[in-house]
C-alpha cells in the first residue's frame, strides 16, 4: 500500500485532489489510483469526533517516501460526498499531513469513477436509477423537442446507457427503498386471512370428480418433485385424502423455466361462474389522459396470496405421481380465480381508481403529471400494499418512466399505441391452414382493430373463410389480407387518449362493404371504428347505410359522446336535412328517437375531403376486382340454369351474354309427358312457333319432378326470392306457368321449408289451453274409434280395420271391413260387435271420417243416446289412444 502526504500532493500537478463534504464539514480529498485503500487522517478523526473501532488484524502501510506506518484504527460506512452524491466508505486511519482523506482503488472501481489523467478530471457516472431515476420523466419525444426550440428554449444533450433492470435493487429507486419489506425475494408462509376468501361453490347435485395423472418424461418428473418441495416448504398445499383429483401438467415459460399448472377444466365446468365484471382494456387506457410519469407493479404469485375458504379445500386436490395434494391458497387455473383476485384489488384500492391507479386483476399502473405528484401517489400505493401483506415481484415492476407497457400496449404522455413485442407474435405468424387458425389470427390482430382504418375491410376476405358451410380456398385476396393486416399493425399511429373537456368530432361513411367512422380531437385520431355489413343491410338505400354508419359510431362512442356537444362529418349530404324529412320509414323512425339522445351538429363533409372514414368506400377498382365480380356473377347465372357466354372484349372492359335455356328444357320434357300431348287439341291448349305447350298465355309444365322442383325452388328460396307463403308465390308462378294440382303442391313446398318453419312467425289466433278427456269410470261407456287403411285386399275384398278402443281398460277390437262400406253397413257392424258384447256407449271420440260425420251415423248414434265427440280438422293427437293402438 503506498500514500503520500497533502504536501507532496499540492506540489504534484498531476494529483487530482477536491474540497468535499464528510456528514457537514468540509474535508481535502485526493483522489489516488495509486492506493489500494481508502484513509483518513487521525487529525481529522479527531477534529470531527469520527468515531473508530479496531482494525484487525492492523494494516502496515508504505508511504512514497519508504517508510511505513502501521495502521490499527478504521472508520466504519463514513458518509463521504463526491459530485453531490453521498458515498459510504470504509476510512483507514493514518497520519497524514495537510490532507484530510485520500479515496483510493477500493472505492475508484467499486463506484465505477474514472481519472483524466490529461485533463485532470473526475468521472462519476450518473445514477438514473437512484435518486436520479426521476430525470427519465423528462426525456421527451421529437414532437415535444421541436415546441421547445421553437420557443428558444436551452437544451442539453445527454448521452448515457442503463443498466439492464436485473441489476436493479429496490434500493435503488427512490420512493421504492423505504418499502424493502414489499419486495421480498419469496413468500415463505401462508397469506394472512383477508375480508375475502375464494370459494367454489358447485353446480347441486354435483359429484366428486377424479382424472387420471398424465404422463411426464424424467426431466418433466424431477422438474415436478422439485416445485411440490418447494410449495410445501412455503405452506400453500398439504398432503389430501380428498375425492376430487385433478391431473398436472408442466409448460414452458418465456426464459425456459417450467410452470406448474392444474388441469381443473372438470372442476370448472360443475363449479358456478362468479359474474364480477373485469374492466374493459380501452376503458382502463381512458383514464390515463394527461399522464406523464408512469410505474408499474406486479405482484408476486397474486393468486398465492389469498386463501381458500376451508370448506372448499379438499375440491382444489390435484394427482401426481409423487403423491395426492391440495391447495391452500388460491391456485391458478380456476374459473372464478380473475374475478375473485380482480374484487379483492377493486376493494382495497377504491378511493383511488381512476384517479391515479389502474388495476387488471394483479397488474396495478400508477400514473401522475409530475414527479412531486408521483412521489406521494407511489407512496400511497406501496402503504396499501404493506398494510394488506401484499407483496410484489420486484424483478416484473417498473418505475418512475415516461413510457410503459401495460396490456399489450405503449403509454406516454403522446397517447397509447401498438406493443411491439406483441405485434412480433403477428408478424411471425405463418399463413393459416385451417379455420382454427384464422380465427386465431383475427382474434389477435382484432384486440389492435382500434389502431386500423378500415380493419372489417382488410379482413373481408378471412373473416368470409370462417362463415360457416364456408369451403376453405385460400386464394391471392386471402394472401393479400393476411400481409396487409400484418403491414398495418408495424405502421400502427399512436392514439391520442381523449380528453373530455375538449370537442369531439366524428367523421363518418358507408360503403357496399362496412361502415365506417373516426373519432378526434383537435385533429389528432382517439380511435378508429368498423365493420362488415350484415346480409340484410346489403339492400339498404345509400340514405339508411349512411345513417347507419353514423347509429353505428354514436352506439360503439356513447360513452365518450352522451351528454357532451359534438361535430360529426358525413359526405352525403342529405342527411344535413334528416330532421326535416316529412315521411320516414319504420327503420329510420327508430334511429331518429335514438338519434334525439345526443347532442351534436351534423355537417357535410365532401367525400373527397373525408380522406379518412371515405377509405371503407371510396376505394378504385381496377379491371382484376371488375373481373372478379363478373365471374362471381357468372357462376349465379349458370346455377339458375341460364346459358352463358363470357367474351372478353378490349382491355379494360368484360362483357358477359345471357341467355335462358330453361323454356327449351320445358319443350323437351314436354315431348315425353303423354297426357300433356293428348291436351294439345283443346281449345285452351296451343302450341307457340317453338314447340312449346301453353295453357293460354302460360308455358304447360309436364309431370317432370325434377324440372318442378327447380322451378319451385327458383321461385322461392332463390336470392332473387324472399321466401314467399303459398298464396303470394302460386300467384307469381301462375303467371307464366301451368300444371294440374299446381297451387296444392305449391302448398306442399312451402310447407316443407325448414327457413321458414324457423324464422317465420304465426299469424293466426293463437291455440287455447288444452282439454284433456275426463277419465271414464266404468268400462265400455266412452270408446273411441278409428280406421286403417289402405291395407292389401284379401280374399273377401276387405282393405280396412275399424278400430274400436276402450277408454278405460284399453281393450280393442279390430274389424276388418271394406273401405266402400256405407254408414248403414257399418252400423249393422257396430250393433253385432259391440252394442252385443258391451252395451250402448255413452260417447264415440272419432276424427272428421265421412262415415262418422255422414246424417245416417249422426242420426243412429242419436237414437241410441250416444253423444258424439269429434276431433278438430287435421288434429289427431285429440283421439291419441286409436292412433297409436
Amino acid at each position: 500500500v503506498y500514500s503520500l502526504d497533502g504536501e507532496q500532493a499540492r506540489g504534484n500537478n498531476a494529483l487530482i485532489t477536491d474540497v468535499c463534504q464528510l456528514g457537514q464539514s468540509e474535508v481535502v480529498v485526493l483522489f489516488d489510483c495509486g492506493a489500494t485503500n481508502s484513509f483518513i487522517s487521525v487529525e481529522c478523526v479527531m477534529r470531527l469526533g469520527l468515531p473508530s473501532t479496531s482494525l484487525i488484524p492492523p494494516m502496515t502501510v508504505a508511504v512514497a517516501t519508504g517508510g511505513k506506518v502501521v495502521s490499527k484504527r478504521v472508520c466504519q460506512n463514513c458518509p463521504v460526498s463526491v459530485a453531490g452524491k453521498i458515498y459510504h466508505v470504509d476510512l483507514i486511519c493514518l497520519p497524514l499531513k495537510d490532507m484530510d482523506i485520500v479515496l483510493g482503488m477500493d472505492w475508484l472501481s467499486a463506484n465505477t469513477v474514472y481519472i483524466g489523467c490529461a485533463e485532470k478530471n473526475l468521472y462519476v457516472p450518473i445514477d438514473l436509477n437512484a435518486e436520479s431515476r426521476a430525470l427519465t420523466a423528462l426525456l421527451q419525444n421529437t414532437h415535444q423537442l421541436i415546441q421547445y426550440f421553437g420557443a428558444e428554449n436551452k437544451c442539453f444533450s445527454i448521452m448515457f446507457t442503463l443498466s439492464s433492470e436485473s441489476s436493479l435493487s429496490p434500493s435503488d429507486i427512490s420512493i421504492v427503498r423505504e418499502y424493502l419489506d414489499v419486495f421480498p425475494e419469496e413468500i415463505n408462509s401462508l397469506p394472512p386471512e383477508r375480508e375475502i376468501e375464494f370459494s367454489i361453490d358447485l353446480v347441486p347435485g354435483s359429484q366428486p370428480i377424479s382424472v387420471a395423472p398424465y404422463r411426464m418424461s424424467p426431466l418433466e418428473l424431477r422438474e415436478l418433485k422439485s416445485q411440490l418441495e418447494e410449495l410445501l416448504q412455503k405452506h400453500f398445499i398439504r398432503p389430501s385424502v380428498s375425492p376430487w383429483g385433478a391431473p398436472v401438467l408442466l409448460v414452458k415459460k418465456k426464459d425456459g423455466t417450467m410452470r406448474l399448472c392444474i388441469d381443473y377444466r372438470q372442476l370448472n365446468k360443475v363449479t358456478i361462474k362468479n359474474k364480477y365484471l373485469l374492466p374493459r382494456i380501452d376503458d382502463l387506457l381512458d383514464q390515463l389522459r394527461g399522464a406523464t410519469i408512469f410505474s408499474k407493479i406486479d405482484l408476486r404469485s397474486g393468486y398465492h396470496q389469498i386463501r381458500i375458504r376451508t370448506s372448499d379445500v379438499s375440491k382444489t386436490a390435484f394427482r401426481t405421481r409423487y403423491g395426492h395434494y391440495e391447495f391452500l391458497v388460491m391456485p391458478f387455473g380456476l374459473t372464478n380465480a380473475p374475478a375473485v383476485f380482480m374484487d379483492y384489488m377493486n376493494r382495497i384500492f377504491q378511493p383511488y381508481l381512476d384517479k391515479f391507479v389502474v388495476i387488471f386483476i394483479d397488474d396495478i399502473l400508477i400514473y401522475s403529471r409530475d414527479p412531486q405528484e408521483h412521489a406521494e401517489h407511489l407512496r400511497i400505493v406501496l402503504n396499501i400494499l404493506r398494510e394488506k401483506q401484499l407483496y410484489a415481484k420486484f424483478s416484473k415492476c417498473e418505475f418512475w418512466l415516461s413510457e410503459v407497457k401495460f396490456l399489450g400496449h405503449v403509454i406516454s404522455q403522446g397517447g397509447v399505441s401498438v406493443d411491439p413485442s406483441k405485434v412480433e407474435a403477428v408478424l411471425n405468424w405463418e399463413r393459416p391452414r385451417t379455420v382454427s387458425e384464422i380465427r386465431s389470427f383475427l382474434g389477435l390482430a382484432g384486440y389492435y382493430r382500434r389502431f386500423i382504418l378500415g380493419f372489417s375491410e382488410i379482413a373481408l376476405p378471412l373473416t368470409r373463410l370462417t362463415r360457416k358451410g364456408a369451403a376453405f380456398v385460400w386464394n391471392e385476396l386471402c394472401e393479400n389480407s393476411f400481409n396487409l393486416l400484418k403491414q398495418k399493425l408495424t405502421s400502427a399511429p399512436v392514439l391520442v387518449i381523449p380528453d373530455p373537456d375538449k370537442k369531439y368530432v366524428v367523421y363518418c361513411d358507408a360503403s357496399n362493404k362496412g361502415l365506417g367512422c373516426v373519432l378526434m380531437q383537435e385533429g389528432a385520431v382517439v380511435a378508429y371504428a368498423s365493420r362488415q355489413l350484415k346480409p340484410h343491410e346489403e339492400n339498404y338505400p345509400t340514405h339508411d347505410l349512411e345513417l347507419a354508419a353514423i347509429i353505428f359510431a354514436l352506439k360503439i362512442w356513447r360513452h365518450y359522446l352522451y351528454g357532451v356537444q359534438f361535430a360529426l362529418y358525413s359526405d352525403h349530404k342529405s342527411l344535413r336535412y334528416l330532421f326535416d324529412q316529412k315521411e320516414l320509414s319504420m327503420r329510420q323512425r327508430r334511429w331518429m328517437e335514438y338519434l334525439k339522445d345526443f347532442d351534436f351538429e351534423l355537417n357535410y363533409h365532401p367525400g373527397k375531403a373525408n380522406v379518412v372514414a371515405d377509405a371503407l368506400s371510396r376505394k378504385a377498382l381496377y379491371a382484376s376486382e371488375i373481373l372478379m365480380h363478373q365471374c362471381g356473377l357468372y357462376e349465379k347465372f349458370r346455377d339458375m340454369n341460364l346459358n352463358v357466354t363470357y367474351r372478353k372484349d378490349g382491355v379494360k372492359l368484360n362483357r358477359i351474354e345471357i341467355t335462358c335455356d330453361l323454356r327449351s328444357t320445358i319443350g323437351s320434357a314436354q315431348e315425353k309427358d303423354m297426357d300433356l300431348q293428348r291436351r294439345i287439341g283443346k281449345p285452351e291448349f296451343t302450341v307457340a312457333n317453338d314447340g312449346v305447350i301453353q295453357f293460354g298465355n302460360r308455358i304447360c309444365v309436364p309431370n317432370d319432378a325434377d324440372l318442378k322442383r327447380s322451378i319451385l325452388e327458383e321461385a322461392h328460396k332463390s336470392g332473387f326470392s324472399i321466401h314467399p307463403g303459398s298464396t303470394k308465390m302460386y300467384h307469381d308462378l301462375k303467371k307464366s306457368y301451368w300444371w294440374p294440382n299446381m297451387k296444392t303442391e305449391i302448398a306442399e313446398f312451402v310447407s316443407r321449408c325448414i327457413v321458414c318453419q324457423q324464422v317465420k312467425i304465426e299469424h293466426q289466433k293463437p291455440a287455447g289451453p288444452l282439454q284433456p278427456l275426463e277419465i271414464p269410470e266404468w268400462k265400455w261407456e266412452h270408446i273411441t274409434m278409428d280406421f286403417v287403411t289402405g291395407l292389401p285386399r284379401n280374399q273377401k275384398g276387405e282393405d280396412s280395420i275399424w278400430v274400436i278402443v276402450d277408454r278405460l281398460t284399453k281393450s280393442a277390437h279390430f274389424i276388418a271391413v271394406k273401405s266402400t262400406y256405407k254408414a248403414s253397413r257399418y252400423a249393422e257392424i257396430f250393433l253385432e260387435e259391440i252394442v252385443k258384447l258391451h252395451g250402448v256407449p255413452v260417447s264415440i271420440v272419432s276424427d272428421r271420417d265421412p262415415t262418422f260425420t255422414s246424417h245416417f251415423w249422426r242420426a243412429f248414434q242419436k237414437a241410441m243416446g250416444t253423444r258424439l265427440r269429434m276431433s278438430t280438422s287435421n288434429h289427431p293427437q285429440t283421439d291419441g289412444q286409436s292412433e297409436r293402438t
